[in-house]
């Protein structure tokens, strides 16, 4: 009898937790299962390139982790019983199954919203994901000189898409519109390179021209100007899936899973979320930003804890904090935003082809990592705490 722990979602989080698990435990002790929907992992962190008409490296997920003991379902999941202990899933043909667990791990992230916003659903492209991307990628192929694109939003996703876009498609018109400023969170050493690589890729920036409807050929803004747009992308922040808001887990306001500093859910003990899914607080209190900044360090968290609660050690606690924002801008400048364990930024800044290149270091180790789940823990796996010969030989969480 093995205790079976089912991670959903292989995103950032959900992928390194099944590999740290892999690698923390012996697999004569459990069943580790990674469902997702994409039988390939997606570099999310690089959707932008992907739209701009960029290859990236296809990463199939049975051979990432092939000779892990990670079985690995490509499904969708439709709901989860956390009373049960159950998960109902829809696999690539259309099959159902009811499959059951001991441990959860909840990775289901994120994916775009539209703020209420009329025409986003029907006009507007997202980089929430690989599809959405590979659709905006196929329409601005479509575009003719002259054509105009607005990215609405003034985030990071925001910043990388209009600049990535523009560098790909210097024929085209591009813009970014945001309800605030843009970029107006990072350090005026920062903020003036911003601009500097908008005037240089020539990019229209529209500040304080909160969008309220979006046309097949425009957007409209609050003070009822219009903005022209035969492709308008919608980057103005993400939402968690409404998977967890249907069962008993208790949730934030934002309807993230609320978790203790091991990541696990402080209503349900069986029951561990990560990633955009899992609200939690790190440095100085504050809670954990949605990022792959974060997703990865609650990943090595959970694990952890996890493996030493089912192997009878100490459970590990680590206050997760931050040290940089990277933001690339195009194939060849970047900044990299130093900034506190808080997320604060401080005057500290690397520009131009130096933040590129330490951008891509980032990226790419990410993505060694995701590639090499199994290697990333250097300590040889442990088998379960052994109980007492009357009870079961598995911990009980």
């Amino acid at each position: 009898m093995k205790h079976r722990i089912v991670v959903l979602g292989a995103g950032y989080a959900g992928a390194i937790t099944a590999g740290r698990l892999a690698r923390r435990l012996h697999r004569d002790d459990v069943e580790i299962t990674l469902v997702n929907g994409d039988p390939e992992f997606v570099e999310r962190v690089r959707l932008h390139q992907l739209a701009g008409g960029q290859d990236l490296p296809r990463r199939p997920l049975r051979e990432v982790y092939a000779g892990s003991g990670v079985r690995v379902r490509p499904a969708w999941v439709g709901a989860v019983d956390v009373d049960r202990r159950t998960v109902d899933l829809t696999g690539e043909h259309g099959e159902a199954e009811t499959l059951g667990y001991d441990t959860l791990v909840y990775a289901l992230g994120s994916t775009g919203t539209d703020h209420g916003v009329p025409g986003v659903a029907e006009y507007a492209h997202d980089l929430a994901g690989k599809q959405g991307a590979l659709r905006l990628r196929a329409r601005l192929g479509e575009l003719e000189p002259g054509g105009t694109v607005l990215v609405a939003g003034g985030g990071l996703t925001a910043i990388e898409a209009a600049t990535e876009i523009a560098e790909a498609h210097p024929g085209l018109e591009v813009a970014i519109a945001a309800r605030g400023g843009v970029g107006d969170w990072l350090s005026e050493k920062a903020q003036r390179h911003l601009r500097r690589a908008f005037d240089r890729l020539g990019i229209t920036v529209h500040e304080h021209a909160g969008i309220t409807r979006v046309e097949a050929d425009r957007v409209v803004t609050r003070s009822g100007g219009e903005i022209p747009a035969q492709v308008t992308v919608w980057t103005t922040g993400f939402t968690v899936h409404p998977i967890a808001a249907a069962t008993t887990l208790e949730l934030s306001g934002s309807g993230r899973i609320v978790v203790d500093g091991t990541m696990r859910s402080v209503s349900h003990p069986a029951v561990y979320a990560v990633g955009d899914a899992a609200f939690a607080e790190g440095a100085g209190g504050k809670p954990l930003r949605m990022s792959c900044a974060t997703a990865i360090p609650m990943a090595w968290q959970a694990a952890d804890a996890l493996a030493a609660r089912l192997t009878g050690r100490k459970v590990p606690q680590t206050t997760i904090g931050y040290a940089a924002q990277c933001i690339s801008l195009g194939r060849r400048d970047a900044i990299v935003q130093k900034v506190t364990e808080e997320d604060e930024v401080t005057s500290t800044v690397v520009t131009g082809r130096t933040g590129a290149r330490i951008k891509e270091l980032i990226c790419a180790a990410t993505a060694w990592s995701l590639a090499h789940p199994t290697m990333m823990v250097p300590s040889r796996r442990r088998r379960l705490a052994a109980t007492t010969e009357a009870e079961p030989r598995l911990v009980t969480l």
